[in-house]
C-alpha cells in the first residue's frame, strides 16, 4: 500500500507542474542550508528535516523541489519561482526580480526524488486542507517507523478535527508497535484491535511469527493481547460484511423492483410478455440524459435538481411509446402470449436501433447530481453510497404511487375488474380497450422511472435493458402473477439472498443457484408466494 501510494503521488507531483503562488515563504534557514551544500547527503537530510519540520511552507517549497524550481547559489541563498515569473528569497522572503549570476538549479536523481516524497507525505500532516491531511496520515498508517513518532505526537497535539485526530492516534499506536516497552506496545497492540479497521490485520500478525527453530519471537503477554485484538478486528470485519450484505442486498433488490414493477402490470395484471419492456427503460435512461444536457446548456445553476425533472418527463415519455405500443401491436395479440413475446422482440430490436441512430452506439455519461454524490460512513470501511439510497427510497415511493393508483383510482378499479373477470367487465360497461391502453402506458411509464434510477448507477447505452429483462420477469414470476405485494417480496427476497450468496459462491453460480430455487419453488407453488384471486382465475 505503503509503495503504491509514494508512486502515485511521485507521478501527480511530475505529471502536473507545480508553482507557487504565495507573495511571500520562509522556513527556518538552518534546515534548508544543507540545500545549499551541493552535497548529496546533506540535501537530503534538509529533505527529511522539512518533511518532519511542521512549517506550513514546508510542502510548497518541497513540491516546487520536485518540478525543479528550486535555484540555489554559493553563498546559501535559495530562490523559488513564482506564478507571475519572479522569485522568492527562502531565507528572508523578499520578492526578487533578478536572479544573481551564479544561482543553479538543485540537481534531481531518483534518490533525491523519492526523498521528496516521502517527505512530502509527511508535511501534508500539517497541510490547511483536512482531506490532504487524512489522506496523508492513512497512507503511512500501517507502516510508520518509530522515529517519526515525536512528529506524529506533534501533528496529533495540533489537530483539531476528529476524524484526523483517530486517524492520528491509529498512527502512533502503529508506530508504537515498534517500541522496546512491552507495556508501551500492549497498550498500542489494544488501541489498535479496538479499531476493528481490517488494514491493521497485516500489522498485528508479525508478532504472532515464529523464528527458524519453531519458537515464537515476542513474548507471551504480547501474542495473548495480539490474538485478542486480532479476533476483536475480525469480528468487527464480520459485522460490516453482513451490514454491507444486507444494504446491496436492498440496494439490488430496490433496482430490481423498479425494474420488475412496469412488468408486473403489463405481464402480471394484462398477461403480456413484453420483450420490450428492457428497451422502455432505456428510453427513460436516455430521456433523463436529455434533460441533463438541457439542464447544462439552459439551466446551470439549476443542475442539481435535473434528476427531479427527468422523473416526470421519462414517465411521460416511455408512457406514451407504451400506449402507441399497445394500440398498434398488442391489441391484437391479447390471449397469444408466445405471439406477444416475438412481436414484443421484434419491437426490441427496432427501438434499440432507433436509439444507436439518434444518439450513437456508444454509452453516455449521466452525472449524480451533488445531492447525490458521495456516501454515508456507517462503521469501519463499510460506506452506503447516497444515490444507491436515494434509489431505495425512491422505489419505495413508487410502489406506493402503484398501490394508490390500482387501490383508490377509477382507473385501478377498472383494472382490478378486467383482471378479475375481463367478459364480466366488458358486459357491465367497463371500456376494455382503453383501460388496456392506459394500463399498458402506466407500466410502460414506470419502467421510464426505474430508467431514471439505473441512469445514476453507471453509464447509459442501447444495450441497458437486457442486463435487467430475465431478473424481472424471475421477480414477477416468484412474487405472483398480478400481485404488487408479491413483487415487492420477490424482488428484495431475491437481491439480499443474491448479495448473500455471492461472496462464497461467486456472481455466476449465486445466479444459477437462485434460477434453480425459483424453478423448484414454480414447481411446488406454481401461482408464485401469493396467488391470484377471484372467479375467473384457473
Amino acid at each position: 500500500m505503503m509503495r503504491t501510494w509514494l508512486k502515485w503521488l511521485v507521478m501527480l507531483t511530475f505529471s502536473i507542474p507545480f508553482q507557487l503562488a504565495f507573495a511571500q515563504v520562509t522556513v527556518n534557514p538552518e534546515i534548508t542550508k544543507g540545500l545549499t551544500s551541493f552535497n548529496s547527503s546533506a540535501i537530503l537530510a534538509s529533505v527529511e528535516q522539512l518533511g518532519q519540520s511542521g512549517s506550513p511552507y514546508a510542502e510548497e517549497v518541497l513540491l516546487a523541489m520536485a518540478s525543479g524550481q528550486v535555484k540555489v547559489n554559493d553563498q546559501g541563498q535559495i530562490f523559488l519561482e513564482k506564478l507571475d515569473g519572479s522569485f522568492v528569497n527562502l531565507t528572508d522572503g523578499a520578492s526578487v526580480s533578478n536572479l544573481p549570476e551564479n544561482v543553479k538549479k538543485i540537481r534531481l536523481n531518483n534518490r533525491l526524488r523519492l526523498a521528496i516524497t516521502n517527505a512530502l507525505a509527511y508535511s501534508q500532516f500539517f497541510s490547511e486542507n483536512d482531506e490532504t491531511r487524512l489522506l496523508a496520515v492513512k497512507a503511512l498508517q500501517t507502516n510508520i517507523d518509530i522515529e517519526r513518532l515525536p512528529l506524529l505526537i506533534k501533528a496529533r497535539s495540533q489537530e483539531v478535527n476528529a476524524d484526523i485526530a483517530l486517524a492520528l492516534d491509529l498512527s502512533i499506536a502503529s508506530a508504537n508497535l515498534q517500541s522496546k516497552d512491552n507495556q508501551q506496545r500492549i497498550k498500542a497492540i489494544v488501541n489498535l484491535g479496538e479499531s476493528g479497521q481490517g488494514q491493521f490485520i497485516q500489522t498485528l500478525m508479525p508478532l504472532l511469527r515464529k523464528n527458524d527453530r519453531g519458537q515464537f519471537v515476542e513474548p507471551l503477554e504480547i501474542r495473548q493481547a495480539t490474538e485478542i485484538a486480532l479476533k476483536k478486528i475480525e469480528y468487527q470485519l464480520t459485522i460490516e460484511s453482513w451490514l454491507g450484505n444486507i444494504f446491496f442486498g436492498l440496494s439490488l433488490g430496490s433496482i430490481l423492483l423498479l425494474v420488475a414493477l412496469g412488468l408486473a402490470i403489463t405481464f402480471g395484471l394484462m398477461g403480456v410478455i413484453n420483450m420490450a419492456h428492457g428497451e422502455l427503460l432505456m428510453i427513460g435512461a436516455y430521456s433523463t440524459y436529455v434533460v441533463q444536457t438541457l439542464f447544462k446548456q439552459w439551466f446551470p445553476s439549476a443542475f442539481d435538481w435535473y434528476v427531479i425533472a427527468a422523473l416526470p418527463v421519462a414517465f411521460i415519455v416511455t408512457a406514451l411509446v407504451g400506449m402507441v405500443l399497445e394500440r398498434t401491436v398488442i391489441r391484437w395479440l391479447y390471449g397469444r402470449p408466445l405471439e406477444t413475446l416475438l412481436a414484443t422482440w421484434g419491437v426490441s430490436l427496432i427501438l434499440m436501433q432507433l436509439v444507436r441512430t439518434i444518439f450513437g452506439a456508444q454509452n453516455v455519461e449521466v452525472a449524480n447530481p451533488s445531492w447525490m454524490s458521495g456516501g454515508l460512513h456507517i462503521m469501519g470501511s463499510l460506506v452506503i453510497s447516497y444515490n444507491r439510497i436515494s434509489i431505495f427510497l425512491f422505489a419505495l415511493l413508487v410502489v406506493l404511487f402503484v398501490w394508490i393508483i390500482l387501490q383508490y383510482t377509477r382507473l385501478g378499479l377498472f383494472v382490478r375488474a378486467i383482471t378479475q373477470n375481463r367478459q364480466m367487465a366488458n358486459c357491465v360497461g367497463v371500456p376494455t380497450g382503453r383501460i388496456d391502453m392506459l394500463t399498458f402506458g402506466l407500466g410502460a411509464g414506470i419502467a421510464g422511472l426505474a430508467g431514471v434510477a439505473l441512469s445514476q448507477l453507471g453509464n447509459v447505452g442501447p444495450d441497458l435493458g437486457r442486463t435487467y429483462i430475465i431478473d424481472s420477469f424471475m421477480v414477477v414470476v416468484l412474487g405472483g402473477v398480478g400481485q404488487l405485494a408479491g413483487t415487492v417480496i420477490a424482488a428484495l427476497g431475491l437481491g439480499a439472498l443474491n448479495k448473500f450468496m455471492e461472496p462464497f459462491s461467486g456472481a455466476v453460480v449465486a445466479k444459477i443457484t437462485i434460477l434453480m430455487f425459483i424453478i423448484l419453488f414454480i414447481q411446488k407453488r406454481p401461482q408464485g408466494i401469493f396467488a391470484p384471486k377471484g372467479r375467473g382465475v384457473e
